[in-house]
């Protein structure tokens, strides 16, 4: 579903907050907010590089923080705003969290797992689907991630895109 977005442009700006961060901080900026009840309880932001950690999306993040928050990983009645449509991991981890609602701004057509590539969130053949609206602040939140990837370009930068080591290449 494509929403216009009035209501949540508010939140998702609060995730760009956050992917703005990351961006600054060498990471591909992507950034989450969950809200619920009108409160923020989960924030999050692309940690990849800096982690290591190829589970550290933004999404998975904020849903650790919220969970925390809570005391309790089901986050039944959120919504989790992000600035791109989450990826097939982060679509399974808001299905197995219940979140009610996804928020994002920019469509990803390759990897994107909830209504792009796939709809992971929305399959009937699971337990649980979420209410998604797609598109809402999707030009600066597409801006920001083309800003961030013509400056690595620019710069030659290619820490984003490692090439592995020498002794786990096969060959």
């Amino acid at each position: 579903m494509r929403s216009n977005g009035g209501e949540h442009e508010g939140w998702l700006r609060l995730a760009l907050e956050e992917a703005r961060s990351a961006g600054a901080a060498g990471d591909v900026p992507v950034g989450a907010v969950i809200v619920h009840d009108g409160v923020v309880i989960g924030r999050g932001q692309n940690r990849v590089e800096r982690l290591r950690d190829p589970t550290a999306h933004a999404e998975m993040l904020a849903i650790r923080d919220a969970s925390a928050a809570l005391g309790y990983e089901r986050l039944a009645g959120a919504a989790l705003y992000v600035t791109l449509e989450p990826c097939a991991m982060c679509a399974g981890a808001i299905v197995l969290a219940r979140l009610q609602r996804l928020v994002y701004g920019a469509a990803d057509p390759k990897t994107g797992a909830c209504g792009s590539l796939r709809d992971i969130v929305r399959d009937t053949r699971l337990n649980h689907q979420v209410e998604v609206a797609g598109g809402v602040l999707a030009e600066t939140c597409s801006g920001l991630l083309k800003d961030f990837f013509r400056s690595k370009r620019r710069t030659g930068d290619t820490a984003v895109e490692p090439r592995l080591p020498e002794r786990c290449e096969s060959g």
